[in-house]
């Protein structure tokens, strides 16, 4: 039991919504405890190793990061919807408008918190957290214990960074474009009517559009979201193999 609950773990430890302080460790522990017990018995054989060991504790150090970069993966997908908030506020003017993070302790974007959130109950409403879990044990087969990390393609994980930020500005991009169509007709006024104080309404109508690109892609959200999770974990499959 002792390799399935250091990955189980690990994944925990790194895991969105998981690694939350309001998670205690304790119940972490639990959890991977009971995991690592319903899957023992349907895990091939781990290799006959002294676990007071060097062996046994470089094994369970490749255990952990495997649970880690798993985690940090579905760690990505989490971001790409807060970085989409990040970038919407910035477009409105929301830039100031900053919320303390109560899981990293860092002041966040208000809409990319909302986006977070947003992202965290689909997550679960999809049986995102039921997916990862099958992925996981899948991973002792694909994967199995005893096999050296440096056989892991993390070239394709660290290629999910690149992906984090194109998914992000190109799921954001219609609500930059709305938000420029606004300033660039506040400027060509300004620029008629140089007389009129036009810049004034500028502020409120950027909020305004901003707000309304939020409300008609929310219809949409679920649908992208499912697709990007279905990807992260796709490549997290693939890298196994």
């Amino acid at each position: 039991m002792w390799w399935p609950f250091v990955r189980f773990s690990a994944l925990l430890w790194s895991m969105p919504v998981f690694d939350n302080p309001a998670v205690t460790p304790r119940s972490r522990i639990m959890l991977s405890m009971m995991l690592a017990f319903l899957v023992a018995p349907q895990l091939p054989l781990a290799p006959a190793i002294d676990i007071f060991s060097l062996d046994a504790v470089i094994l369970t150090t490749e255990q952990i990061i495997f649970g880690v970069m798993m985690g940090l993966s579905l760690r990505i997908l989490f971001e790409v919807m807060a970085m989409i908030g990040l970038i919407l506020s910035m477009q409105m003017g929301l830039s100031m408008a900053l919320v303390m993070d109560p899981g990293s302790g860092n002041q966040v974007a208000l809409l990319g918190q909302l986006f977070w959130i947003m992202c965290a109950l689909l997550f679960f409403a999809a049986d995102g957290h039921l997916i990862t879990l099958n992925v996981m044990v899948e991973s002792f087969t694909l994967f199995p214990i005893g096999r050296s990390i440096y056989e892991f393609n993390i070239q394709s994980i660290i290629m999910l960074f690149a992906w984090m930020f194109s998914s992000a500005l190109l799921l954001s991009m219609p609500g930059i474009i709305a938000m420029l169509l606004v300033n660039l007709t506040f400027g060509v006024a300004s620029r008629a009517a140089p007389s009129l104080n036009i810049f004034v309404l500028g502020f409120p109508m950027s909020l305004l559009m901003g707000f309304f690109c939020v409300f008609m892609t929310l219809e949409y959200t679920g649908s992208s979201f499912s697709s990007l999770t279905y990807y992260v974990l796709s490549t997290f499959t693939e890298a196994m193999r």
